[in-house]
């Protein structure tokens, strides 16, 4: 039952003082040093760091390991070695933190200008092994998993020995219909234990898993399985999150009608409603979990996406870690609903997306303020560049001015964190709203437009990452060129993020915003994100979002949605004149949004995400063709926001 994984699908695992755990099984995380172009030396990147304390007490209690590397003795020592000598590095954490049925014989052979990646070579394990086995072998009784289900209060606690159970009834049930080593497995499931159980039960046998985040439509559902050309596919009967039930196996019956390579779908009860049940819809038996103690690390993220891969389900379990599976939304029953689950679960770490976190300091910090938060030692953002005054109050409120906060930068592609406030000298300065330091083994550049790296500090470009790492993504499904084209063409040599970035005069790195979320306002080109952020320096401002939209003169202009905070106590003109005044004295007056436009919700999809390409639909008066809004957290905010731009547009035409 155990079938080894080859060493393409080995998981990163990070270190101390990092976040969390890592991950995973496609793509991996790595992180590196902060020093920035191409051709930086080891003595000025140990110059950078040497700004932040001296050598930290004990090297070793960041990473064991480094006491077979030779010459390390401090934390920059560390940075230095992992970028000189990645080979000696990551074979040594590989064999010391997994547990390998066969052992690699070559650590790496990557070659960035031809796109071809490959580590661990010859090597095999067994994600779920190292997941699991080992852990419920040692301390089968350690919670692994708290599944805090949709309603507060009603969480249960899920130990290794019953999740090692669990994954294995269920990959020997795959096993007795067909599935085998290569097949693909659509896992269309809420966050949950069986949603775990099915990823590691995928890896356990060798099958792949897709997850798909449980909101997509029928038809998204179906693009995806037949792109993967999956085999099964594993549902439940309904969903349930913030008190709606969505209709899953609904949504997967229509999907299938289109997958002429599904041959089975099996179904877990997550409700007590029955639902239609076809001849290859395979019931399987509910099982039963029970409560235990343990310590908490707590990411919210959906396990359809790769937050949820890596820092909910494949790093904290490989670590031995006990992780929350967050099924509910960050306002249900209330505002208050992250804080509750914090003050009942005694959660350590906290990893959240900066929409949510400027949602939530929308609603004031009494919902906030009236639960024990005690218990949090760190508090880390993933997802999007996270604003200056959303990061205070996410320190000041929500960790007392005594939590860590890391805005961390990775990418689905990355496989995990590559840049982060932590690991680092101890004692070592955070700056707000800045994802800061490489991590090991990772290192980076900023390229000018000629595609030249750009040296010194006080520098902005596109973000490259110049050294293969264990965690990169090898491929496109069925796609290498457009693999190789998307992330290797634009700057030979180079894995292209498609980010921009600056370089501050320190050398710590601050994410700009996506590079194709760039205007191009009378010539001059910048990130939308740069706006938002002048934006939301207005004290009554909560959330905004800036997009680009054709324009007759300037090619490009700028049009932002903007959401007022409920204190305010001055009026919506005087808002907006000030908000003008802001991005005129912040940024110059081309940059100034010929529309801003105040809105009382932004559309954003159940995980948070802004849906911008909307938004660009509404700017450009093209409402008759929205496209897929299914995975919309609540599809009525597009009426709303179609009804205060046509009265911003009569009201603007009256003025006139």
């Amino acid at each position: 039952m155990a079938a080894t994984t080859g060493c393409s699908r080995l998981l990163h695992i990070p270190f101390r003082r990092c976040l969390a755990p890592a991950v995973h099984v496609k793509g991996r995380t790595a992180d590196k040093e902060r020093a920035g172009a191409r051709g930086w030396e080891p003595k000025q990147i140990r110059a950078l760091h040497a700004t932040a304390s001296a050598s930290a007490p004990n090297i070793s209690s960041l990473l064991p390991e480094c006491s077979s590397f030779p010459g390390v003795s401090s934390y920059a020592d560390l940075l230095d070695f992992a970028l000189r000598e990645p080979g000696s590095f990551w074979g040594t954490v590989a064999k010391e933190r997994l547990a390998w049925d066969q052992l690699f014989h070559r650590v790496h052979h990557c070659d960035f200008s031809t796109g071809a990646i490959a580590w661990f070579l010859g090597g095999q394990l067994n994600v779920s092994v190292n997941c699991l086995d080992r852990h419920a072998n040692h301390s089968p009784n350690r919670v692994a998993l708290i599944w805090e289900r949709d309603e507060p209060g009603t969480e249960l606690r899920i130990t290794y020995r019953e999740l090692l159970e669990t994954t294995c009834r269920l990959a020997n049930t795959l096993k007795r219909h067909g599935v085998q080593k290569g097949d693909r497995v659509a896992i269309y499931l809420p966050v949950s234990p069986m949603g775990i159980a099915a990823m590691l039960a995928c890896a356990r046998i060798g099958a792949v898993h897709m997850v798909v985040f449980a909101g997509f439509s029928s038809q998204a559902l179906a693009g995806r399985i037949r792109d993967a050309q999956c085999k099964v596919i594993i549902t439940c009967n309904q969903g349930v999150r913030g008190g709606h039930v969505v209709e899953l196996k609904r949504t997967v019956d229509e999907a299938v009608k289109t997958c002429p390579t599904v041959k089975h779908v099996f179904v877990v009860q997550r409700t007590d409603k029955k639902v239609p049940m076809s001849n290859i819809d395979v019931p399987l038996e509910e099982y039963v979990f029970n409560y235990q103690e343990g310590d908490i690390y707590g990411c919210v993220a959906d396990i359809g996406w790769i937050t949820g891969h890596s820092y909910v389900v494949y790093g904290p379990l490989c670590n031995g870690g006990t992780t929350v599976l967050f099924e509910s939304t960050p306002i249900y029953p209330d505002p208050g609903r992250y804080w509750e689950t914090v003050q009942r679960l005694r959660i350590n770490q906290f990893y959240g997306a900066p929409t949510a976190i400027r949602m939530l300091l929308k609603y004031g910090d009494s919902w906030v303020t009236k639960y024990d938060r005690s218990s949090l030692k760190t508090l880390g953002t993933v997802g999007e560049p996270i604003n200056d005054e959303a990061w205070q109050w996410y320190w000041k409120v929500v960790g007392e001015g005594r939590c860590t906060v890391v805005d961390t930068w990775w990418q689905t592609e990355t496989g995990g964190i590559c840049i982060s406030p932590r690991p680092s000298e101890e004692g070592a300065k955070i700056m707000p709203a800045m994802a800061m330091r490489p991590f090991f083994g990772i290192q980076l550049a900023l390229m000018d437009e000629e595609g030249e790296p750009l040296e010194g500090n006080n520098v902005s470009g596109a973000l490259c990452i110049t050294k293969p790492w264990p965690g990169i993504a090898r491929t496109i499904h069925g796609d290498h060129p457009r693999f190789l084209n998307a992330y290797f063409e634009k700057y030979p040599g180079c894995y292209f993020t498609g980010d921009g970035g600056y370089r501050s005069e320190e050398g710590y790195y601050k994410i700009t915003g996506r590079m194709d979320d760039v205007i191009n306002i009378t010539g001059h080109r910048m990130g939308t994100a740069e706006i938002e952020n002048a934006l939301m320096d207005h004290p009554d401002v909560s959330e905004s979002a800036v997009i680009g939209y054709p324009h007759d003169l300037k090619g490009e202009a700028a049009f932002a949605f903007v959401i007022l905070k409920d204190n305010r106590t001055i009026s919506e003109p005087l808002i907006v004149k000030g908000l003008r005044s802001i991005i005129a004295l912040k940024i110059a007056k081309f940059a100034v949004p010929d529309h801003i436009l105040i809105v009382k919700r932004l559309p954003k999809t159940r995980s948070g995400k802004i849906m911008r390409r909307v938004l660009k639909k509404i700017a450009a008066d093209e409402m008759s063709n929205l496209g897929d809004l299914s995975t919309l957290d609540d599809p009525g905010v597009i009426t709303e926001i179609i009804a205060a731009y046509q009265q911003y547009k009569k009201d603007s035409a009256s003025s006139q």
